[in-house]
């Protein structure tokens, strides 16, 4: 069990890159799986939930050629099921794509119930109903999904509500069928934005009408060679935003994607943050716009209103976390209300043992009173990589040497850390 030796209270300065995103390599990796011809993957993290589904993928036949930041995949032709790695599938909660991804490959087939952070109660209620109106029925076991589809067709679809993977599972399934399909209640967020530029890639036809409405003009058939590069992650740009603030230091962040940050942005700008856009310009991919931001020290105050999150375009859900410590160090109360997910406020109070001041309101809400001085301790990273994510960006503020054990939930979501901010100073050492 590997674990971070942090010594905190350390001025960090010069420029950090943003790596390419967890969640849309996620989502193209198995979105891999509808297509026939060799699909090559550019800038793919190198993080453990990435592992995970190469391990999946090469249990089940699948071809995986790797080298550093890249991915060649090849699909069989039969498909090897009954062989899946369980434990390296259940450890991540994308394995659910897989159901729209091979549903217009494989008739019938098992697949392990997913895993992935322990943040409450995650239904999947909106993929069961949205892949039905496909023609896909999905049955549930104890252990597994149990999945059939006696004929794909084109369809219009409601989502149950406006969630990332959802849209997902549903533009997979629908770009495998001949005909348009429309998907309407979808979100917009940045990683079903790179999955749609991936299958357009494959000659999928997407188009987005009206308001939250994706048409889709699908393909029986996808056998085509492609070449597709990972956008940088916004969430990772939101951690190192957090470490900066919380660090009172001078430090620029790269290739920071700022269509996904202007809302995070502003509302830190009226929290007292200075920060200078030092450039803007077009991601490789050609798809979105980066940012590179310089921040410098600032005085905080605390915001009158709650900080929540939304769909795209409101604050991201996996950025709302990096909010708390940040409200650590403004003066004043800040509310900050993460009403998405049952339990996973309840980890933002840990960071009351490196001496915040942090008020459980309920499973969704808690009130932060600032600023405090944050002081080391050891601690045990919680089973969620953003709660994880938060009590690191603390600890690199905290006065003294932190001990922050078994670190597998932050490795899952974030490439080499310790080397990263080591140089820009930060004092992080990974053992074990």
């Amino acid at each position: 069990m590997s674990q971070f030796v942090i010594t905190g209270n350390k001025k960090l300065s010069g420029e950090i890159m943003v790596n390419s995103s967890k969640n849309a390599a996620t989502a193209c990796i198995i979105a891999s799986l509808i297509n026939r011809g060799v699909t090559r993957l550019k800038n793919v993290p190198q993080i453990e939930e990435v592992n995970r589904l190469v391990e999946v993928l090469v249990s089940i036949g699948v071809s995986v050629d790797r080298s550093r930041r890249e991915l060649v995949i090849r699909t069989p032709k039969k498909f090897l099921l009954h062989k899946i790695d369980y434990s390296a599938a259940h450890k991540t909660r994308s394995i659910i794509l897989a159901i729209g991804a091979l549903a217009g490959r494989v008739p019938s087939f098992k697949l392990p119930r997913v895993g992935g952070c322990k943040i409450g109660s995650r239904t999947i209620n909106p993929h069961l109903f949205a892949l039905s109106e496909f023609g896909i029925k999905v049955g549930l076991t104890a252990r597994n999904y149990e999945i059939s589809i006696p004929s794909l067709k084109a369809s219009e679809v409601v989502l149950y509500e406006t969630g990332d993977t959802v849209t997902e599972n549903a533009l997979m399934a629908a770009s495998q069928i001949n005909g348009k399909s429309v998907i309407k209640m979808a979100s917009a967020n940045y990683m079903v934005q790179d999955l749609c530029a991936f299958l357009e890639k494959m000659g999928v036809q997407i188009k987005w009408v009206g308001s939250g409405s994706i048409q889709v003009q699908g393909k029986a058939r996808i056998n085509k060679d492609i070449t597709y590069q990972i956008s940088p992650d916004p969430i990772e740009a939101m951690m190192f935003l957090s470490i900066g603030i919380v660090t009172k230091s001078n430090i620029t962040i790269r290739r920071c994607p700022f269509d996904f940050l202007e809302l995070e942005l502003l509302k830190l700008e009226k929290m007292g943050l200075k920060y200078k856009i030092l450039n803007k310009y077009k991601s490789k991919n050609k798809r979105n716009y980066l940012a590179d931001i310089k921040i410098s020290p600032s005085e905080l105050k605390a915001l009158a209103d709650k900080i929540h999150a939304m769909p795209f375009p409101g604050i991201n859900q996996d950025n709302l976390p990096f909010f708390v410590p940040i409200a650590t160090q403004a003066k004043g109360k800040t509310m900050i209300h993460d009403w998405t997910y049952e339990n996973r406020a309840i980890y933002y109070s840990e960071l009351n043992r490196l001496g915040a001041n942090v008020t459980l309101m309920d499973p969704h809400r808690v009130n932060i009173e600032g600023p405090t001085m944050l002081k080391a301790t050891e601690m045990v990273c919680p089973p969620a990589l953003r709660p994880a994510a938060i009590i690191l960006v603390a600890m690199l503020a905290a006065k003294g040497k932190s001990i922050l054990r078994n670190v597998y939930p932050i490795h899952r979501g974030y490439e080499r850390l310790e080397q990263r901010l080591g140089e820009i100073g930060g004092d992080i050492r990974l053992e074990g």
